[in-house]
C-alpha cells in the first residue's frame, strides 16, 4: 500500500495515473533487493535541489552495480512533466527508482545494462512548523562499507532503519538516535541530525556509515552564509544530552525539531529553539529564491 495519495507513475516512457505495477516476480530487484531510489519534494510550487537528487540516484545505482539508464537532465525533465499535473498547493514526494532486472549466471551479480526505471509521485503533506519528534537510543547500529552499501540510497538498507524505528516506538519515542560501528552518533533512523550548543551548530562528521544528505548540505550552506558557526565533528550521546537544541534534517520534512532525547528535554515552540526555527526559515527563503 502506498504512503501517499493522488499517485502518478512514470514507466515505460510515459506517465500513468495511479500506483502502476512495474516490477516482475523474477526481476533481480524483487528477489535480491537490488533497488535504489532518491527522494525530492514539491511544496509551495517549489522543487528545491531536484537536480542534485536526480544526479544522486545515478551514483547510487553505480554503487549497487546497477547500470543507470537516464541522464540527470532527462530525469529532471520527466519529473517536471509529471509535477505539472499537480496544483501549486499540493505537496508531492518525488521518488525516482532503479532496480536490476537480471543477474549473472549464478543470479547474484546484477547484469550490466539490465535496468528497470520508474518515477513515483505521491501527494504527502509537509509537517507543520510546530511539529516535533522525540529520540531514544537503539541497539541497532549503522553498517560500514565493508558489510553494506552505505554509499548508496539503497532499499536494502531500510529494513535496518525500520528495526531502529520500531524499537524506538515501542519505548514511546518517535525516532532513534543511532550510533556508528564504534559507538559515536551517526544520524537517526530516518534523517541526518544536528545539535546546537552555546549558539554553535554541530553535526556528525561523515565517516562512511551514513549518507550526508542533500538537505543537510543545504542547511549547512545556509547557516554558514548567515554567519553561524557550523562544525562537522565526532559526537557522542552525551554531547546530545548536553545540547541546547536538536533538530533533524531530511528531504521528507526538511527540518524537524526534537523535543526530547530519552530523559533530556529541549524546549521547542515559538519562544524556544531559535536556531532550529531560523534554519527552517532560511530553507524556505532559499527555496523561494530558486523559483
Amino acid at each position: 500500500m502506498a504512503t501517499g495519495t493522488n499517485i502518478k507513475t512514470y514507466y515505460d516512457g510515459a506517465w500513468h495515473d495511479g500506483d502502476r505495477m512495474v516490477i516482475n516476480a523474477a526481476d533481480h530487484g524483487a528477489w535480491l533487493g537490488t533497488t535504489v531510489f532518491d527522494g525530492a519534494r514539491l511544496f509551495d510550487g517549489l522543487s528545491p535541489d531536484l537536480e542534485k537528487h536526480c544526479a544522486r540516484i545515478n551514483r547510487s545505482a553505480e554503487a549497487l552495480m546497477i547500470t543507470p539508464t537516464v541522464s540527470t537532465e532527462d530525469m529532471v525533465a520527466m519529473v517536471r512533466e509529471g509535477l505539472a499535473s499537480y496544483a501549486r498547493n499540493q505537496p508531492v514526494y518525488i521518488r525516482p527508482m532503479y532496480w536490476a532486472l537480471a543477474g549473472d549466471e549464478l543470479g547474484i551479480v546484477p547484469r550490466a545494462g539490465a535496468t528497470g526505471f520508474a518515477i513515483s509521485l505521491e501527494e504527502i503533506p509537509m509537517a507543520p512548523p510546530e511539529a516535533a519528534t522525540t529520540l531514544t537510543r537503539t541497539r541497532f547500529r549503522r553498517p560500514v562499507l565493508e558489510d553494506n552499501v552505505v554509499n548508496a540510497k539503497a532499499g536494502c538498507l531500510y529494513p535496518n532503519n525500520a528495526r531502529m524505528m520500531v524499537e524506538a516506538r515501542a519505548k514511546g519515542f518517535g525516532n532513534a538516535l543511532v550510533a556508528d560501528a564504534i559507538g559515536n552518533v551517526a544520524e537517526t533512523a530516518s534523517a541526518n541530525v544536528f545539535m546546537v550548543k552555546d549558539g554553535e551548530v554541530f553535526t556528525p562528521v561523515p565517516n562512511g556509515t551514513f549518507l550526508a544528505g542533500i538537505t543537510r548540505e543545504r542547511h549547512m550552506i545556509n547557516m554558514q552564509a548567515d554567519g553561524m558557526q557550523v562544525h562537522e565533528a565526532v559526537l557522542s550521546f552525551d554531547d546530545f544530552h548536553d545540547a541546547d537544541e536538536v533538530f533533524l534534517s531530511g528531504n521528507m520534512m526538511k527540518v524537524t525539531p526534537v523535543a526530547a532525547f530519552d530523559d533530556t528535554v529541549y524546549e521547542v515552540g515559538a519562544n524556544a529553539n531559535p536556531v532550529t526555527r531560523r534554519v527552517r526559515e532560511m530553507y524556505w527563503d532559499w527555496a523561494a529564491s530558486e523559483r
